[in-house]
Formats: C-alpha cells, structure tokens, sequence
C-alpha cells in the first residue's frame, strides 16, 4: 500500500511541478515561494481549524492534530530551514533553467537518498536496486550533454550549481522525514502545519531582506492562479508521501525513486506546453530513469 501512496504523491508532484515552472516564468521568485507556501498552509489550517471547532468530527474523519512538546517543534523547524534553502535554490533553478533540464537533475535525488538510507537507517538494497540507481545517474548525465545543446553548460552554469544543491538538500529532508515520521511519530497532517509555518516565517525574513525594500521588484511580481496551484498540490503530494512513510515497511530509498515517477509529466507534457527544445532526445535518458524506478519498485 505505501509504494501506491508513493505513485499518488508522484502524480501530485509532477502536477505540481508544472504548475511551478508557470508561475515562476518572467516573475520575482520569492514571493512566488512565500505564496505557495502560504496558499498550501491556508489549505492545511483549514483542517486544522476544523480541529479545533469540530473536534468530534475531525477525529472521526481523521484530521486529528497532536500536540508537540518545545523539542519536537525544534525538529520540525530544522525540516523548514533545510526545505526553505532547497526550495530557494530550486526555485531560482527553475526561473533560469528549461524544466527539461532541471527535472531530471532532481531525478539524482533518489542517489543521495539511497546512500543515506544505507548508512543512516541500515537499509539494504539488492543488485537490481543498485543497477536501477546507477541507471538513474547515468540518464542524468546525458541530460546534462542534451543541455549544452541548448546553450547550457554544466559546469559554468550558476543555476546548475543551484540545483544541484536544491536536489542535495531536498534528499537530507527526505531522509530526516522518516526520522520525523517513524522514530517521532509524527502524523502527516501535524507535521505539514508546523512545517509550512515555520516555512513561511522563514521566508519572511528572506523576504524583507531581498524584495521588500525595493519597490522595482515588488512591482516586477505577478499574481497568478498557479501560484496557489502549487501550493495546494504540493500539500496532497506530501500527504500521500508521509502516510506512506507511516507504513512501518516503508523503504525510503524507493519512496525517494517512486516520487521521481513524476518526470513523465514534467518532461513529456512540460516539454509540449512550454514548447522547449529537443524533447524527443529527451525522452532516451527519460527512459533510463523510468527502467531504473522500475528496477527499484520490482527487484524484490
């Protein structure tokens, strides 16, 4: 059942993920974040809310809240630092970046995941499971000779670098879920209100240092439907993903490969809708990711 829970959080995050490229094409990308963030937190609250003023109901329905003590709110915040930083990054990637290209590189983030796994939680992958993840940096490779195609180098890039370490980072706060998860027991709905809140003051911060003082910037930023979008679906991708992670089986490593199932979407559909280059070269590594997902989900 988790591995299923990890293919419905693959499906929001690829929806997610283009929603992401239309809101952050031609606009100041802070303010972007803080209102993903803060859309999907208004969508969380409303549970939250209901909590509160139903209490009855909601646990009936299963939007129960927990209360957390000063140190496990301590835990959830360094969730919000690693993800604010990663998200940043990312989200700077993306405004500069083809979505073809950085995708893919996000695609590298089961690698990390898979050794964190091994060293941090013991987990034991078979010859399949590390054949499928060679293949999926392998496909990343030649990603990034596709993108010197489109006047992209790899190596002097900024954006590249950026997304890189968005891809880093995002893999630490992936292992640091299951900590979160199965070692606090943490339920996925408490985890995702604290975190966005945490995100947003976060970001707040960010904000008042880079974008609220320069009144060109702020009126260089557009509104759109996306934004919200973004947030909304992120929100259901995360909350499939972390009941999947309460599953007591639940192997963080292939979690981390299902959800890159998502590049079907970002790749092929993104490809179409933003009319970007060389798609159909695309889809060989394309290819060598989804052979290597598919190694990791059935070598067992």
């Amino acid at each position: 059942m988790w591995m299923y829970l990890g293919l419905l959080a693959a499906l929001f995050l690829g929806l997610h993920n283009l929603c992401k490229k239309h809101a952050v094409q031609g606009n100041e990308v802070f303010p972007v974040l803080l209102g993903t963030v803060s859309s999907g937190f208004l969508f969380v609250a409303t549970f939250y809310g209901l909590s509160i003023f139903y209490p009855d109901y909601a646990h009936a329905h299963g939007y129960n809240f927990q209360k957390l003590d000063w140190q496990t709110h301590s835990f959830v915040f360094l969730k919000s630092a690693i993800m604010a930083a990663s998200w940043v990054l990312a989200y700077q990637a993306l405004k500069h970046l083809p979505i073809t290209i950085v995708t893919p590189i996000r695609s590298a983030g089961p690698f990390f995941t898979f050794i964190g796994a091994i060293v941090i939680y013991k987990e034991s992958p078979n010859l399949y499971q590390w054949i499928g993840f060679f293949l999926i940096i392998f496909s990343v490779i030649l990603y990034s000779r596709i993108g010197k195609k489109e006047g992209i180098n790899f190596t002097r890039n900024k954006w590249i670098f950026a997304i890189i370490g968005a891809t880093f980072l995002g893999a630490s706060s992936g292992l640091y879920d299951k900590f979160l998860i199965q070692h606090l027991s943490l339920n996925p709905q408490t985890l995702q209100f604290w975190f966005c809140l945490y995100t947003i003051l976060i970001l707040l911060v960010i904000l008042t240092i880079t974008w609220f003082p320069y009144k060109e910037k702020r009126k260089a930023f557009k509104f759109r439907w996306s934004i919200i979008a973004v947030g909304i679906l992120l929100q259901a991708a995360d909350y499939f993903y972390f009941k999947a992670l309460q599953d007591p089986e639940a192997l963080i490593m292939l979690l981390s490969a299902i959800k890159r199932s998502q590049i079907i979407i970002a790749v092929v559909i993104g490809g179409l809708i933003f009319k970007e280059k060389n798609k159909r070269q695309k889809l060989v590594p394309l290819a060598g990711i989804l052979i290597g997902v598919f190694l990791i989900l059935y070598s067992n």
